[in-house]
């Protein structure tokens, strides 16, 4: 048994509306799960396949690409060894983060990557992420 005065009809409802809230919020999440996979930065190489899982990342890392031809990329910018060498050393003086990932194709001779890897040694970077495809296996 309810009785409504004069006083109820004018209050005010301090409740908020958040259906229209919700609606905005789905549409922006369908609009960047679209979108994700989309934004990929870097070389496009054939990477090798590790049975590991991804890694967690918060910034933009540095990514070296070295492409089935044994073009050194750094992000976008192609460079050759000897302008490698030089540009890795004043890159590692600039960065806060002390890490470099590397994107290699599978069909590069171990001994190349070893070279590159000497070279980020020699510039300073200890931390050197090897970037790899995840490997499905199937489930019998």
């Amino acid at each position: 048994m309810g009785f409504s005065t004069d006083s109820d009809k004018n209050r005010e409802l301090s409740e908020i509306n958040v259906t229209p809230l919700v609606d905005v919020m789905l549409v922006l999440l369908i609009i960047f799960m679209v979108t994700a996979p989309l934004i990929q930065h870097g070389v496009k190489v054939d990477l090798p396949k590790a049975n590991t899982t991804p890694m967690e990342t918060k910034e933009e890392e540095l990514i070296l690409t070295i492409d089935k031809n044994k073009k050194l990329f750094i992000l976008e910018h192609q460079y050759t060894f000897d302008e490698f060498t030089k540009k890795i050393a004043a890159i590692y003086k600039t960065r806060t983060k002390k890490q470099i990932f590397l994107n290699g194709d599978r069909t590069l001779p171990y001994e190349y990557v070893i070279q590159v890897m000497a070279v980020l040694k020699n510039a300073g970077f200890d931390a050197v992420g090897l970037v790899t495809e995840p490997l499905i296996v199937e489930k019998k």
